[in-house]
């Protein structure tokens, strides 16, 4: 449980940076099986875009829902409805997780797709 307690105690760091910062965040979660990502306003009330490895859309050409190739997919999807919901530039929280191997390949993606950050 150690383990668990030190990611949340990194990502409540970095989200106070971010709340400080004023502008929507690009927030993802990394569970066994799955991926998820959200655009959340600046001032944390609403979901402006939501994206995961559980949504039909996504995973349908994926070989798997935790990989990199699944991550990138997540990627552009949430890059390609925030930017629909007038989203230009967030700030990315990953939730304390490293920035290594899926959560990497997501922000790549998203970032090759026109999201800003």
């Amino acid at each position: 449980m150690e383990k668990k307690l030190a990611r949340l105690r990194r990502a409540k760091a970095t989200r106070l940076h971010i709340r400080k910062l004023g502008v929507p965040r690009l927030t993802v979660h990394r569970s066994d099986q799955h991926l998820y990502a959200q655009v959340i306003s600046a001032d944390g009330a609403r979901v402006l875009a939501a994206a995961s490895t559980l949504q039909q859309e996504i995973a349908k050409d994926l070989k798997g829902t935790k990989n990199k190739a699944a991550a990138a997919a997540v990627g552009r999807a949430i890059a390609a409805k925030a930017r629909a919901a007038g989203v230009e530039s967030v700030a990315f929280d990953r939730s304390g997780f490293r920035y290594h191997g899926r959560i990497a390949a997501l922000a790549d993606a998203a970032r090759e797709a026109g999201l800003k950050f």
